[in-house]
């Protein structure tokens, strides 16, 4: 099975995960919605509420046929199956081709979530300007951080998502 990206209403990725997980078996198709958790101060008070990682996408896994395609073109509050303008013609069933999201964009994000579609803190412990990550799901990957915000307990890192890369921020622990 591959993975697909499909555009849907901002606001509206959960509703939609949930209804192709009923309009679907969980063999014939996975929806994931990436989420990360953020420290948040408000009044004072720090809150660990959950963020989508993605806002107006929905990653979901299948196999791609014409009668998934049209079914997905159909779900409320979806706009479309994302192409990355490589393969844009019309195969002869009639179903427009889609672009498959590469193994070497996927496969990194997934990793870094956990059984419930969500990216965790992380530990870093910053000597120098030096960031080594002592767990969590950025562990081993140094080289995403592009910058740190002591303060916020934030750090932003690049991914590869869709041929563009994307600053992303996620929340983080600081060992002193």
């Amino acid at each position: 099975m591959n993975w697909y990206a499909l555009y849907v209403e901002t606001g509206y990725e959960e509703r939609v995960a949930k209804f192709l997980s009923e309009k679907f078996s969980s063999r014939q198709l996975r929806a994931v919605v990436p989420k990360r958790r953020l420290p948040e101060r408000k009044q004072g008070l720090i809150t660990h509420p959950l963020k989508i990682m993605f806002p107006g996408y929905l990653l979901i896994q299948t196999n791609m046929d014409t009668k998934t395609y049209y079914d997905l073109k159909e779900t409320p509050r979806t706009f479309r199956l994302l192409n990355n303008n490589k393969q844009t013609r019309q195969r002869s069933d009639g179903l427009l081709q889609v672009s498959e999201i590469e193994e070497a964009e996927i496969i990194p994000i997934l990793k870094m979530l956990d059984t419930d579609g969500v990216l965790g803190y992380s530990t870093l412990k910053i000597t120098d300007s030096k960031i080594t990550v002592k767990k969590g799901p950025l562990a081993g990957k140094e080289g995403i951080i592009k910058k740190v915000n002591r303060r916020k307990k934030r750090a932003k890192i690049v991914i590869d998502f869709l041929g563009d890369e994307r600053m992303i921020d996620v929340g983080i622990e600081i060992l002193e």
